[in-house]
């Protein structure tokens, strides 16, 4: 680990004098939420449309193994914001309370905090500190206001996870959205925001969060695409018509906001990164081959698409097949542009290196561990989609995980269950190796237990006194048609 830091140190030494040399680049990141690894069109959708998207996937790199740093909204978007996994931020869940019927939680959950604490400095305010114009356009999540994190400028938002009173207008008293026109659709209000800072800032270096509320719940189609989409032969992966037009909506802003940096000459100086907050929505949206979804830890529960474009650096059209997580974005966005990091833990390495195709950096980053923890619980969408789980009444209990190399090892808390999975030949997790590689499992589970103890994170030990076994498994019987 020490030569590993070591290397990337020199390397981010050696790239912040050449960006000191020269003109600093422009950050745009589009975030979406409840985006799936499937969505779009470079990743295999068979029904939504994402003509934009894919362009840039083509004029960039595509990272096949990108994570978020939660399977939910509130604490993957403080991983990425903080550079830190979710122990040091203590945002487990969307709300600090209990989910899902106390009768079927056995461990009292560990409720963690709702709000990004002021003394955890952001990317953002590195980037601030160094000279960029900063926004956020779109869903914040993690205090009332996105300005006192580092933010210039603030569109849409709030503490909510949620659109503001729908996709349509009116939005209330939300910052930056007052004043929409009426039937102007709310991914299409951000999207024309962004491309109006885009013009307005030429003059000097800035960084744009565009943080997309598509495609979260309610799924509320753009009026105008729907006759479109139920007219669509359906795909065998995709067929939700109140999806795609939400999705189209993304691309075509996007569009709209890529023809701006062209206009106004920053295109070549600007680069470009896409990533998702986690999982799609189970009920709307399919990750085949992975298992899971929004709120699982299995792999369609965390694992997203992740692109960055930067002209001149990137190859165009190269893919990178190393496991790499949302707390890295911190150190990448401040080594790209020539940000001073803070004196705070980061958990994350910079990945400037692989955005070169530097073959040390990915040889040494490939066997990296990364870590989820969750000590709270979230309820199951029911339905069909409680196939993909551990059982049909949470989406997840009680659980940390830790990917190294292809292996995945999962441990949950109410009853020690371990499960080992080897992605390279079971993306889908379906076979699970605890018992018959035991040599394996002890290995990650000692990796996962020494981290949890370097971190401080808090395990959920203390017994739910309103668990009712009975109860439970009368429960699942009946989900499951038993």
């Amino acid at each position: 680990m020490k030569t590993l830091l070591r290397f990337l140190s020199l390397s981010a030494i050696i790239f912040a004098a050449s960006i000191n040399a020269s003109e600093k680049p422009n950050l745009l990141f589009i975030f979406l939420d409840d985006f799936g690894w499937r969505d779009t069109g470079f990743m295999g959708s068979d029904f939504y449309e994402t003509p934009n998207l894919d362009a840039l996937a083509k004029q960039g790199m595509k990272f096949t193994d990108a994570y978020s740093g939660a399977a939910n909204c509130a604490p993957a978007r403080a991983c990425l914001l903080s550079g830190q996994y979710t122990p040091r931020h203590e945002i487990y869940n969307v709300g600090t309370g209990p989910r899902g019927q106390a009768e079927y939680r056995r461990l009292k959950h560990i409720p963690g905090t709702d709000t990004l604490r002021p003394d955890i400095v952001t990317w953002a305010q590195c980037l601030q500190k160094a000279g960029y114009r900063t926004a956020s356009m779109g869903k914040w999540h993690l205090s009332d206001d996105p300005l006192k994190f580092g933010f210039d400028e603030n569109v849409g938002g709030t503490h909510s996870g949620s659109p503001p009173k729908g996709y349509y207008p009116p939005h209330g008293k939300v910052p930056g959205l007052r004043d929409v026109p009426d039937g102007e659709y709310l991914t299409d209000t951000l999207s024309h925001r962004a491309a109006d800072f885009v013009r307005d800032n030429r003059e000097h270096p800035w960084a744009l969060y565009l943080t997309h509320f598509a495609v979260h719940t309610p799924l509320d189609a753009k009026k105008e695409l729907v006759a479109k989409y139920e007219a669509k032969p359906p795909g065998k992966l995709h067929d939700h018509v109140a999806m795609a037009t939400m999705i189209q909506a993304v691309d075509d802003g996007v569009g709209e906001i890529l023809e701006a940096l062209e206009s106004s000459g920053q295109r070549e100086n600007t680069v470009i990164v896409f990533f998702s907050d986690n999982g799609g929505y189970g009920p709307a949206t399919d990750m085949d081959p992975l298992k899971g979804y929004k709120g699982t830890y299995y792999e369609g529960g965390i694992r997203v698409p992740l692109v960055f474009v930067w002209p001149g650096v990137v190859e165009p059209g190269s893919e990178c097949h190393v496991p790499v997580s949302g707390v890295d974005l911190y150190p990448t966005f401040c080594e790209i542009t020539g940000a001073e990091l803070p004196e705070q833990p980061l958990d994350g390495v910079s990945l400037v290196p692989l955005l070169r195709s530097e073959a040390e950096a990915t040889t040494q980053l490939a066997d990296r561990a990364l870590f989820w923890h969750f000590p709270a619980y979230l309820q199951s969408y029911g339905g069909k989609n409680h196939l993909e789980q551990r059982d049909p009444l949470f989406r997840s209990r009680p659980c940390s995980i830790v990917r190294k190399g292809n292996w995945k090892l999962h441990e949950y808390f109410e009853d020690g269950g371990l499960e080992l999975y080897d992605l390279e030949n079971d993306i889908g997790e379906s076979t699970n190796l605890a018992a018959s590689d035991p040599e394996k499992t002890r290995e990650l589970h000692r990796i996962l237990e020494d981290w949890r103890k370097a971190i401080g994170a808090p395990v959920p030990r203390e017994m739910n006194p309103g668990f009712n076994a009975a109860s439970e498994a009368a429960a699942i019987a009946k989900a499951m048609g038993n």
